[in-house]
């Protein structure tokens, strides 16, 4: 379950990823010099310098490059979820790019339904959004991660 205490601080950098999940689109910001990806989204564009970016659409595939099962003790508010996985996923259009998350049967599912032993490494995924999460703040849906 995610909870309003879990989201993130949008700023003038990561706020269109967020927009994109809450379209239901995966977005990866591209260097407008050389053309790179680069996640996590930032000014300067590492390999070229270029300050231009610009935020394009990906397939929201990929594969699962690694993956965690954490154990108490825990933040309180993880403890009962425990055992849970925690996937990193590097995207089919540049694998460099990885996106962290749940691997779940369902967009809204717990963290916690899928049996962390079952989990290997380089099976496809594919995107899902959870259902808005809402603060005072307004709403976020998060990518989390199902078997393609």
């Amino acid at each position: 379950m995610i909870t309003a205490a879990l989201l993130p601080a949008l700023d003038e950098w990561s706020a269109p990823f967020w927009e994109g999940c809450s379209g239901g689109e995966l977005r990866v910001q591209r260097c407008g010099g050389c053309g790179a990806f680069r996640m996590p989204p930032r000014p300067m564009c590492p390999r070229c310098r270029s300050l231009d970016a610009r935020w394009e659409p990906v397939s929201g595939r990929g594969r699962i490059w690694s993956f965690v099962v954490p154990h108490p003790p825990l933040l309180p508010a993880f403890n009962d979820l425990a055992p849970y996985n925690v996937i990193v996923v590097a995207i089919d259009e540049d694998p460099t790019i990885r996106f962290v998350g749940n691997l779940v049967a369902s967009a809204d599912g717990a963290v916690n339904e899928v049996d962390p032993a079952g989990i290997e490494i380089d099976v496809p995924v594919r995107v899902v959004f959870s259902s808005p999460v809402s603060d005072e703040a307004g709403a976020v849906s998060f990518p989390r991660w199902v078997l393609a």
